[in-house]
């Protein structure tokens, strides 16, 4: 009989909390306006899940895993962030509308990544990110912008050591 790992339940729980810690969403917000035109329950549904596959709404920590793949490695982020600068490429998982400064939520979850690491083993793009995350939060072209990581800049890395499939991420933000 499988139990799973009770540090891995506590990381999901963490997770599941914070990501509801979201305020009047995208996909809530949808949810109400749809329900509020008398459709059914279906409908509304199926209308806020699709609000949260969007790369700025529960598919962003997926955008972000992209986002590392595509720099590859530590050598690679100077280069990738002039071209944020210069506005060819974004910047994902960081930044919040509510949020001016460093989002509360991503301080607990970079905790809760190193916890499920020391458990699952090693991820590669964990590496990446903190490298990423150092410069961007010493330059001052970020600092001015007021850009900070939110709740997705590291959950994607968390699903993904946990063995979630990429597409199956925004149905995690909706559980």
């Amino acid at each position: 009989k499988y139990k799973p790992h009770p540090g891995l339940v506590k990381a999901l729980n963490v997770l599941f909390i914070l990501h509801a810690d979201h305020e009047l969403n995208c996909s809530t917000a949808a949810m109400r306006h749809l329900t509020s035109s008398g459709v059914d329950i279906y409908s509304s549904l199926a209308g806020a899940t699709s609000a949260l596959y969007g790369p700025l709404h529960g598919g962003a920590n997926a955008a972000v895993l992209r986002m590392l793949e595509s720099i590859g490695s530590k050598e690679n982020i100077p280069q990738f962030i002039a071209d944020v600068k210069a506005k060819r490429r974004r910047l994902m998982g960081f930044g919040h509308r509510v949020y001016k400064n460093y989002d509360p939520r991503a301080r607990i979850i970079r905790k809760v990544a190193d916890e499920v690491f020391e458990i699952v083993g090693h991820e590669p793009l964990i590496e990446l990110a903190q490298e990423l995350e150092k410069i961007a939060l010493a330059d001052p072209y970020f600092i001015r912008k007021k850009l900070y990581p939110n709740v997705d800049f590291y959950t994607g890395i968390i699903y993904k050591a946990l063995g979630f499939p990429t597409d199956m991420f925004p149905i995690l933000f909706a559980i």
